[in-house]
């Protein structure tokens, strides 16, 4: 058990995870043909897990469980997408993860598999002094906001996944450096209520390069899912 109080979702065999990062931004369409074309190899036992961080031109993606209504301006590319979930935006400065993992080597258990790419996320903002927290009926990592009032908080981390026989992909988002404006476009994961927000790394006061976030994301990962390489 983590010290979260989930499964670690850890291969028997400590088979490293492959950790590759784009060196530009990545088209949306493009990276979907990737994650369905490695998914593909991981199942035909061709090719290992992968973890493929990105950026994306600015965009929105449209979950499985969106509601027309909650596009309120495409001020950006919509794109339909099979993984879970609602509207969301991404963009420069945010940093996306793809996660390609085969639970038939680790543990099929979806909700497990999301407490635990919770707890990467938790993990990680914890390096940075921030505490992230997960809420039922909220999706995602979520910070308290006192200085927006009581009982605010905001998100600064999306999660959506896909499944194709027990390989994930699709995966995480975090807020680095965004234009929080951008937002404005969609109802963030259809939450409308004003007490529940988005927010950045930056937008709570912790000025910090993209690099250094893979960093401690690639440890917070190693620490939950096991080693890389």
């Amino acid at each position: 058990m983590t010290k979260y109080g989930t499964q670690k979702l850890q291969r028997a065999d400590a088979r490293p995870v492959e950790w590759r990062i784009a060196d530009a931004a990545v088209p949306y369409a493009e990276a979907v043909a990737a994650m369905e074309a490695r998914v593909a190899a991981i199942l035909a036992g061709e090719a290992p897990e992968l973890v493929w961080l990105v950026e994306h031109p600015p965009l929105y993606t449209a979950g499985t469980s969106a509601r027309a209504s909650d596009l309120i301006e495409a001020r950006f590319p919509v794109h339909e997408t099979g993984r879970g979930g609602e509207y969301t935006y991404h963009g420069p400065g945010q940093r996306v993860a793809y996660v390609m993992l085969d639970l038939n080597a680790r543990t099929r258990d979806v909700r497990a598999f999301v407490t635990a790419l919770e707890a990467w996320v938790i993990a990680a903002l914890a390096a940075f002094n921030l505490r992230g927290e997960v809420r039922e009926g909220r999706v995602g990592v979520w910070v308290r906001r006192p200085d927006k009032g009581a009982g605010h908080e905001d998100k600064i981390a999306a999660i959506g996944i896909r499944m194709r026989r027990w390989v994930s992909f699709h995966g995480i988002s975090l807020n680095v450096e965004p234009d929080l404006a951008h937002f404005g476009g969609i109802v963030p994961c259809g939450i409308a209520d004003p007490r529940y927000g988005v927010t950045s790394l930056v937008d709570l006061g912790i000025p910090v390069s993209m690099p250094e976030v893979d960093a401690i994301l690639r440890g917070a990962f190693e620490s939950v899912f096991g080693p890389t390489g």
